[in-house]
C-alpha cells in the first residue's frame, strides 16, 4: 500500500473514531508560579487506535486538516472539554481550559459565535477559555486579525503558542489581540545551563510584559528551571515537573493532595499545597 493510500485509509478511521467519540482528552495543569496557584489546563487529544495503539496528536491531526475532518475534531474536543469544566465546577474547581485550534478552523469568522454559543450551553464562562494557535500556524493569520479579535470581545482569551518557534512573531504580537504568550520548550528546558537560552527566554517575558500579555513557559522539567523563570518573571510554568497529562476526573484529588510534585512550594511563598482557582 502507498503511504498515500495509508493516510488516506487512516484518515477514514479517524473520522469514523471521531464519530464514535472513540477520542479522548487529557488534561495539563499549569500553575502560576509565585502563588502555586493552579493556573489552567490544557486539553490535549489522544487517540488509541486498536491497531496501532498510541497514535502521535501531530500525526492524526495532521491527517485531519488535509481530509477534512479538522472541523469535527475540533468540535468534539470543544464539547468534551467544556463538559469535562462542568464536571469541574460541580467539585468546586474552575480552570481556565485550553483548547487548540487548527489555523482551518479560524478561517471561519463566525467561529468565535460558536464558541460561545456553546459555553452558554455548558455554562462555562467564555473569561474561563482559551483557544491557543501556533506561532507557525498564524504566519498566514494576520488576516484573520477579525476572528481573533471576535474571540477577545465574547471573552475568550487568546494564546500565542510555541512562541520563538516562527518567523514573525513581533510582527503578531503587535497586529494580533492576544492574551497570552507561551515559551516554546526548545528554549525553556536549556534555559538554566545555556546562557543564549536564557537571554531569550528572558527577552520574550519582556515583551509579553511590555505588551500585557501573561507569560507561561512550556516544557519545565526540573527545579533548576522553575527557580530561573521565577527569578526572571515569568507568570506561569507547564511541564511534566508540575503534573503530566491526566484523565479529567483526576484533576480534582492532583489538587486536593497539594499537587503530585512539591515542584512550585519553594517558590509560591512557603505554601504547603497547590491552591484551585
Amino acid at each position: 500500500m502507498s503511504p498515500a493510500n495509508a493516510d488516506s485509509d487512516l484518515a477514514l478511521e479517524l473520522q469514523l473514531a471521531i464519530e464514535r467519540h472513540e477520542l479522548s482528552l487529557a488534561y495539563q495543569p499549569k500553575v502560576e508560579i509565585a502563588s502555586g496557584r493552579l493556573a489552567g489546563v490544557e486539553a490535549l487529544a489522544r487517540w488509541h487506535h486498536p491497531r496501532l495503539g498510541s497514535v502521535e496528536p501531530a500525526l492524526f491531526i495532521g491527517l485531519a486538516e488535509r481530509y477534512g475532518s479538522i472541523d469535527a475534531l475540533t468540535e468534539w474536543a470543544l464539547r468534551t472539554g467544556l463538559a469535562q469544566w462542568r464536571s469541574w465546577n460541580e467539585q468546586g474547581v474552575k480552570p481556565n481550559i485550553a483548547f487548540n485550534i487548527s489555523a482551518l478552523s479560524l478561517r471561519d469568522i463566525y467561529f468565535p459565535d460558536y464558541l460561545y454559543r456553546l459555553c452558554q450551553t455548558e455554562g462555562v464562562p467564555p473569561a474561563s477559555v482559551t483557544i491557543e494557535v501556533t506561532e507557525g500556524a498564524t504566519q498566514h493569520l494576520v488576516r484573520l486579525l477579525d476572528t481573533l479579535t471576535r474571540f477577545r470581545l465574547k471573552g475568550i482569551n487568546v494564546s500565542l503558542d510555541d512562541f520563538g518557534t516562527g518567523y514573525s512573531s513581533l510582527l503578531q504580537l503587535r497586529q494580533l489581540p492576544y492574551s497570552e504568550l507561551k515559551i516554546d520548550r526548545c528554549f525553556v528546558r536549556d534555559v538554566a545551563t545555556s546562557r543564549e537560552s536564557r537571554l531569550i527566554v528572558e527577552a520574550m517575558i519582556g515583551l509579553a510584559r511590555g505588551f500585557g500579555l501573561t507569560a507561561t513557559a512550556e516544557g519545565v522539567e526540573d527545579k533548576a528551571t522553575l527557580a530561573l523563570l521565577a527569578e526572571l518573571g515569568c507568570d506561569n510554568a507547564q511541564g511534566f515537573l508540575i503534573a503530566e497529562p491526566m484523565e479529567g476526573w483526576q484533576l480534582a484529588p492532583w489538587l486536593l493532595d497539594g499537587g503530585r510534585s512539591e515542584a512550585v512550594v519553594p517558590i509560591a511563598a512557603g505554601k504547603r499545597r497547590l491552591q484551585p482557582v
